[in-house]
Parts: structure tokens; sequence; C-alpha cells
């Protein structure tokens, strides 16, 4: 028999799927995580967001203020990079062009922040630096990878099959697909991560998907995790 995964019976964790720039629904759901909040008993809250807080959604800028508020209940925020995120970072860099940024969203960023998106890469660029505020611009290069709370692993994407957690590639954390999706690896924790969309959340004996597309479907997800209970929250 399987034993369960749990968090210590004091604490109760919130994990939040991909927003991808939907600030309406992102209030909803904090909205939602203060009601849930005041059923429960924990002395701890942890709030786990998942990355992609940009791109594609209408406001990534509101996004981002939103969550570095947090849901308005006493708890610790942590906020672990998307491969958006990625994208962004390696823009404002000028590590790479916008090409393949664009083609996953960028133009909708840019028009949060302002910033023409049909301009060429360079004023784009100097443009987004300089509409980044200073706490948005250290939001963005503080972001976490990995998140471990009781028997659970908290990453964007997914971890690479036969490799150790401490040998795990970056690139990896962010983006992988398969060969995570079909790996029936014993981890050690439970994976709870996002990235890969699904319609409602994929809940296997290694791992839980929680993107459900809220930029396409309006249904943003979260999941508490309480001692061995898992609570799916939904706008």
């Amino acid at each position: 028999m399987v034993t369960p995964s749990r968090i210590p019976d004091d604490t109760c964790v919130y994990a939040i799927g991909d927003i991808h720039g939907c600030a309406r629904l992102l209030r909803k759901l904090h909205d939602a995580i203060c009601e849930d909040s005041k059923k429960k008993s924990a002395s701890r809250n942890v709030v786990v967001y998942l990355g992609d807080y940009i791109d594609r959604g209408p406001d990534s800028s509101g996004v981002v203020d939103l969550a570095l508020m947090g849901p308005g209940i006493e708890c610790e925020c942590v906020y672990l990079k998307g491969n958006h995120e990625a994208m962004l970072l390696e823009f404002l860099d000028g590590v790479r062009g916008s090409q393949i940024w664009r083609m996953n969203g960028a133009h909708t960023t840019f028009r949060s922040y302002g910033v023409d998106a049909d301009s060429e890469d360079r004023i784009c660029r100097d443009a987004l630096r300089a509409a980044l505020s200073p706490t948005q611009t250290a939001f963005f290069r503080n972001l976490k990878l990995t998140h471990i709370e009781g028997d659970y692993l908290f990453v964007h994407a997914g971890l690479r099959p036969g490799r150790s957690l401490k040998n795990q590639d970056d690139a990896d954390l962010m983006f992988i697909r398969n060969p995570f999706l079909d790996s029936l690896e014993d981890w050690g924790y439970t994976v709870v991560h996002g990235h890969t969309t699904v319609a409602e959340p994929d809940i296997r004996e290694n791992r839980i998907d929680i993107d459900t597309g809220a930029v396409w479907t309006g249904r943003l997800t979260a999941m508490a995790f309480h001692g061995v209970a898992r609570d799916v929250i939904q706008t």
C-alpha cells in the first residue's frame, strides 16, 4: 500500500498554476484562497506560485503586482520561475532576441508595460527595462526553480528522469514535458507542477499537474495541501 504524501499538520500549502497575464482570475483565486484558509486550522500558510505569470493574457504587469501582494492572508509566498519568465530575462539581458518569445505571447507582456510591441528588439528591450519597476525587476531576477514542503516538491515544468534532484538541469525544470510526463519514476516526493495544460488537475502517483489553461479556459487552478488532504480551488 502506497503511503500518501503529506504536509505537516500545522501547515497548509496552496499551489497556484500558470496564470499567464490573467490578473482578474488571479484576484478571484486569491479571494477563494482567503475563504478556504478560514476553514483550515493551519498555523502556517504557504502560497507557491508555479511560474508563468506573464504572456498571452492581457495584464502581465498586474499579475506580478498581485502575486507580490499575495492572497491577503498571513502567509509565506514562494515564487517559482517558469519558461516564460526565463525568456523575458534572456531578452532583457540581450542573451536572445525576441523571436521565440514573441511566438509564445510576448506581445501582450510588452503592451502590459506600455511598450510598442511592433518596435525592433533594441527599442523594446530598452523600453521594457525602463518600464519595469525596481520591485518587479527584483521579482523576476529572484525567482526560484524548486521548493519543497513535506513530501511535495514544487516546480514549474518537471524533472528529468534518471537524474537525481541535485543534478537536474535548470532548463528541464522550466521547459520539460516528455519524458517527465510519461515517467513512473519515484522522485522521493510527489511533484506538483504546471506548464502542460490539462482539462482538470491530473493527479498521479508521482506527480500532480494543475495548469488548467487559464488564459484559454478562464479556469485558474490552485490546490491546497494540508496533512494528507488535497483540495482543488478554481475560478
